[in-house]
């Protein structure tokens, strides 16, 4: 590894994949320059890239067990951290907690240097640090799977490849609204007979200031990445304040990308981590600070309104709760229906901010290519898909993974009070850590009739977001009621997806009308191996950013061009 990397030298390494970055978001075709499969890392490939093996992966992550985290940054006061595995297992990693009277400071003195470096050179920085990353994808995915509860190979590809696709991502928008104003331009106006005005102007990207990110503790890396790389790559030094329970991830991110700035000749208090005590609420104290401009929030809408209340002072982004809906009204192909929401309700045992909640189904039931099926029949045929996509223990472990926290699990034991149970969740033993808690889906059956949902005393449990393995089958007097609920239920508590299943032109277009009007993400007729609560950087929008769930979408324009500021100097020419 160079100790001294040059701008010229990064820019020239990087500018392929930069390229290819700007050219996906422009055509939103597939692509991607960090490989899904495991094999794919581990010695030097025949670029000249070395990246660890599974076996250094799990070696590194273990080195890390029972340490102290160095970070040489300024302003530690103290360690923290207790994270303990979902799967049962001690972490021990303890984190420089920062005194933020001398971190704050240092971060904005770092700033003038990355400002006066552009656009070009930021974002080869950045994606110099991706690359980093992405050579330690195996390290990084037993970060995750242990702090968030993914199964391993979730861990590695929602956690490392696809984490760092939406950070180059975000760094691809970066630089092209940066680079939408040139830095210099000749301004001449003609005044006929005299000599025209003239004057020299100049333009620079100026960054907004101290960016916040508010890590969640189910995707860290995922949720993370976006706002981390797209302040950054604007000029904005980040300050990195993750959950309690899923320090080590990010922890990890800005241990690289310290590295790489240093290298690079910057101050690597460009980034800076803000580890905390459990129940210490640094966020909030840190959210309200003079210096802090950009908030990036992946969490509790109950957290993301108090933010976007009370920190005035900054730009606020945030991914809350929403209540996502599939739309069951007709299918030419109801295995292939069943067995794709049943993969949808069970991947990381639902505790994904995209996993389908309410299935709503009318009360007459379904036409299918298999004949008409009940209401009744619909619900029971889906437990019965889970039952079997489930019902290996070892299977099920690799596809729920454990259960992240207390509360879900809570939620989960307490599903019998929200109604009839369909399917009652069972517990799965994970052969590798009996400490785990698996815990398969849960499917309830309500009543979706319009008096439980449309009226001022209102109160029926698939209303809002019940967040875990909970779904609700919930009977619809007809296919447009179900449309309506879709639309109250997106207007009143938002959605980041929305799926829908017809083989009716008219009932298509009054859903899509739906979503357009509410401005929710729609998949159609999915039955093979693309899913709901999935989408793939450089092509999809992760939420829309127009309604309550979430205030902006990962990732587009929108969510870059607002973290800098241009400003001119007119010279007389």
């Amino acid at each position: 590894m160079t100790t001294e990397l040059t701008a010229v030298q990064l820019i020239d390494k990087h500018r392929p994949t930069l390229d290819g970055a700007l050219e996906a978001i422009r055509t939103r075709a597939y692509w991607s320059p960090h490989p899904e499969h495991p094999k794919a890392y581990g010695g030097t490939d025949e670029s000249g890239r070395s990246s660890l093996s599974a076996g250094e992966g799990q070696a590194a992550f273990d080195a890390l067990r029972g340490t102290r985290f160095e970070l040489d940054q300024p302003g530690t006061d103290g360690w923290v951290g207790d994270e303990v595995s979902p799967y049962g297992i001690e972490l021990g990693v303890l984190y420089p907690r920062p005194d933020i009277e001398v971190l704050l400071p240092a971060m904005r003195a770092a700033m003038p240097a990355w400002r006066d470096a552009g656009p070009q050179t930021r974002a080869a920085v950045c994606v110099e640090i991706l690359a980093r990353i992405s050579a330690r994808t195996h390290e990084f995915a037993h970060a995750v799977m242990h702090t968030s509860g993914q199964a391993f190979m979730m861990a590695l590809q929602a956690g490392g490849p696809h984490a760092q696709d939406r950070g180059l991502e975000a760094v691809a928008y970066a630089y092209q609204e940066q680079m939408r104003t040139p830095q210099s331009a000749s301004w001449s106006k003609p005044q006929g007979k005299r000599d025209p005005l003239q004057l020299a102007k100049e333009f620079t990207a100026v960054p907004r200031g101290i960016s916040l990110l508010i890590g969640c503790n189910t995707f860290p890396t995922w949720n993370g990445y976006p706002g981390l790389f797209a302040s950054l790559a604007t000029g904005n030094p980040v300050l990195v304040k993750p959950h309690p329970r899923a320090v080590l991830p990010l922890a990890l991110t800005v241990q690289v990308a310290r590295e790489v700035l240093s290298e690079a000749g910057f101050d690597p208090n460009l980034v800076a981590l803000a580890a905390e005590r459990t129940d210490e609420g640094l966020a909030k104290t840190l959210a309200v600070r003079p210096e802090v401009r950009l908030i990036d929030y992946t969490g509790s809408t109950a957290f993301g309104d108090w933010l976007e209340a009370n920190a005035r002072q900054a730009l606020v982004f945030t991914e809350k709760a929403g209540v996502n809906t599939v739309v069951i009204d007709s299918t030419d192909n109801y295995q292939g229906m069943l067995s794709n929401l049943a993969f949808s309700l069970s991947l990381y045992s639902g505790q994904m901010c995209t996993t389908p909640q309410n299935l709503l189904i009318p009360r007459a039931g379904i036409a299918t290519d298999a004949g008409a099926k009940s209401y009744d029949q619909v619900v029971s045929d889906l437990a019965a898909a889970i039952d079997g996509l489930l019902g290996d223990d070892t299977r099920a472990s690799a596809l729920l993974g454990a259960i992240v926290n207390p509360q879900v699990k809570d939620r989960v034991e307490k599903a019998s009070d929200l109604g009839q149970v369909a399917l009652a969740s069972r517990t799965v033993a994970n052969p590798d850590f009996p400490g785990a808690t698996v815990r398969t889906p849960t499917i309830v059956k309500a009543d979706g009739a319009r008096k439980f949902w449309d009226g001022p005393d209102a109160d029926t449990a698939y209303l809002s977001e019940c967040f875990g393995p909970v779904s609700f089958a919930v009977a619809v007097d007809s296919t447009p009621d179900a449309i309506e609920l879709l639309r109250h239920t997106i207007r009143q508590q938002g959605a980041m997806t929305v799926g829908a299943y017809t083989t009716s032109t008219d009932v298509e277009r009054l859903t899509e009308e739906a979503c357009l009007e509410e401005c929710a993400q729609l998949s159609l007729n999915l039955t093979g191996g693309v899913y709901v609560n999935q989408t793939a950087a450089f092509s999809d929008f992760h939420g829309s950013g127009g309604n309550p769930a979430a205030n902006a979408a990962l990732c587009d324009g929108a969510f870059v061009a607002n973290r800098f500021r241009t400003v001119e100097v007119r010279r007389q020419a």
